[in-house]
């Protein structure tokens, strides 16, 4: 599933082509997971304003409202710029909007995307964004307010990390990597972590994600960048996808167990297992 850096990176691509464009169309093709919540027709003729990012949504702003999308399990954005032709629509493009600037097409293959109207400019009111947690490479993202968050909760810390309550974008790839770099086993409850612990988990957090950034993010599968290059995390990935490969640290091999329907990666000897604190 394309995360935080997939989004981030494919914002950062797009807003140079997009910031400013004029909507001449938007044709939708085979239903996703939610409804557009517009007359396509009611589009043409705004400009987009702002390209903005929240957790995994990508946000388009208009003149009277914002197009949320969400890359689903398996999405992609791919941008054709005007003075190119762009390809005969693929079975699996679902959306597409035609600009003064050209033509950006929504890629899924699992249909698990989606690209739903918000009107007006108060976007994190949708009940899709209020939800989430504070924005992980934000100042409301800390040691302090991780420790807040987790206190009482005796569930495992790797699913957590993945709830988007906790924190907003991060997924099964960059919470494997965050956990080896803070060196804290996945199966900890997380009500054990203490102050210290927290502030190296956000820190690890953050740098995890801002090294996925720079490195266009991780395709794994159906995930490509707006003008089709591929991200690299995944080959700077410690833990991640290497079950039965030495740790690259201390040379034992990694695990792979099952969290909440999800494959969890670490290393067994360089990550612990916190105990509960002392009362």
């Amino acid at each position: 599933m394309p995360e935080l850096p997939e989004v981030e990176v494919t914002r950062q691509g797009l807003e140079p082509a997009l910031l400013h464009a004029r909507v001449c169309a938007l044709r939708l093709g085979k239903p996703l997971r939610w409804p557009l919540n517009i007359d396509p027709a009611a589009l043409v003729g705004q400009h987009i304003t702002a390209l903005r990012r929240r957790g995994k949504y990508l946000l388009l702003h208009t003149e009277s409202g914002v197009l949320i999308v969400h890359l689903g399990m398996s999405g992609s954005l791919r941008w054709t710029p005007a003075q190119q032709t762009p390809e005969p629509l693929s079975p699996h493009e679902h959306v597409e909007l035609q600009t003064d600037r050209g033509v950006l097409r929504l890629r899924d293959p699992r249909r698990f995307g989606a690209v739903l109207w918000h009107a007006g400019a108060d976007v994190q009111s949708h009940p899709l964004l209020r939800v989430l947690g504070p924005e992980p490479l934000s100042v409301d993202f800390s040691g302090a307010a991780l420790c807040r968050a987790l206190r009482g909760r005796s569930a495992a810390i790797k699913p957590l990390l993945l709830s988007q309550h906790l924190v907003a974008g991060i997924g099964n790839i960059y919470a494997c990597e965050a956990l080896f770099r803070a060196r804290i086993d996945p199966r900890t409850p997380a009500s054990n972590l203490r102050p210290t612990d927290c502030e190296r988990l956000a820190l690890a957090v953050r740098d995890t994600l801002q090294q996925a950034v720079a490195l266009g993010g991780s395709s794994l599968r159906d995930f490509a960048h707006s003008d089709g290059e591929l991200g690299y995390f995944q080959m700077q990935a410690q833990v991640y996808g290497r079950e039965g490969l030495p740790c690259r640290v201390c040379a034992t091999p990694i695990r792979q167990i099952v969290q909440g329907q999800r494959s969890t990666y670490f290393c067994p000897k360089c990550q612990k297992v916190l105990k509960a604190r002392s009362r």
